[in-house]
């Protein structure tokens, strides 16, 4: 992750009998993907133990990356809170994690998966006043997730509904355009689950972004947010070169004859040379009176008006 250019690492982290009542765990699980008779044997199967998960976080440390993990229940919790001193857990149940994890002050990034905009504000409401340091991840719960049900407009929704918060995007789609895309809305965050091989058992595969694939990502999201830039429209020193191959003036439609006053069918634009009044001043020399004669073709120049007219900003 280090190496494709990824900040933090983040993994997920469960104590089954917390997340799951009895009935749940004991289910038959058929699928291609299993990995046990039951769904208590997949995932007991698929989880890390709390060793394993100080050794990821030593190593972590070692290469120098962020190490969270996204607690899935409340059992899980204190392990978490204990275990990870830099970045916050991903929520999935706000309500019962108030107590615990908000009040620990923890920078918290909480998904949006599966609830309505009716939640969130009410999880905006129960973490705001308590712990201020967080932010909200759209997010649409399918592995992979179509693009028609991405819905990256939510961001600006999140954007104008808590402007106070960070917003990012949780995606579980193929490839990467549509982060990208995320990036270019003001996504903060960006999450995606990687994978070493998208063959391999499992649905998340599907949905994972192989290393190259994050590698590539990342520079992208890197190349959007330079070319975010600045909100003000103006010429830049970048844009001078071309401006003085093919920047336009006004120049004269007609022969414009010494002492005439200028009407706006004597006037057209084009690429001139010498440069002269730029486009958006042509109808502020309406009505100036000429102090020379001036061919048909020629540019008009702040020389050849008797009154100069003030220039327009580019």
């Amino acid at each position: 992750l280090q190496d494709c250019g990824a900040d933090c690492a983040k993994f997920q982290k469960s104590e089954l009998e917390y997340k799951f009542n009895k009935k749940a765990l004991e289910r038959p699980y058929t699928s291609k993907h299993s990995w046990g008779k039951t769904y208590g044997e997949h995932k007991r199967h698929l989880e890390f133990s709390h060793d394993q998960y100080r050794e990821l976080k030593k190593y972590a440390e070692e290469v120098g990356i962020f190490f969270t993990a996204s607690g899935m229940d409340e059992g899980v919790l204190m392990f978490l809170l204990l275990l990870s001193s830099r970045l916050g857990d991903l929520l999935h149940n706000t309500y019962l994690f108030k107590k615990r994890v908000i009040k620990s002050s923890r920078p918290m990034v909480i998904s949006s998966g599966m609830q309505s905009m009716n939640t969130m504000h009410q999880v905006y409401r129960i973490v705001k006043p308590i712990n201020p340091n967080f932010c909200f991840l759209q997010c649409t719960s399918a592995y992979p997730l179509q693009p028609e049900d991405v819905n990256l407009r939510v961001i600006s929704a999140y954007q104008s509904a808590f402007p106070d918060i960070p917003i990012g995007y949780s995606g579980h789609e193929t490839g990467i355009a549509i982060s990208v895309a995320a990036v270019a809305m003001g996504a903060k965050v960006v999450e995606r689950h990687v994978t070493l091989d998208k063959t391999w058992k499992g649905s998340d595969h599907q949905a994972s972004l192989e290393p190259s694939e994050l590698a590539e990502l990342v520079k992208a999201i890197r190349t959007v947010e330079k070319a975010m830039g600045s909100p003000v429209k103006q010429l830049l020193p970048c844009e001078m070169a071309c401006n003085e191959k093919l920047g336009k003036s006004v120049v004269a439609k007609v022969t414009i004859p010494e002492g005439a006053v200028l009407t706006l069918d004597m006037l057209t634009v084009k690429v001139g040379e010498p440069k002269g009044f730029p486009p958006e001043a042509i109808f502020d020399l309406v009505g100036q009176k000429v102090k020379k004669n001036i061919e048909e073709d020629e540019t008009i120049t702040e020389q050849a008006v008797e009154n100069h007219v003030k220039k327009v900003k580019c």
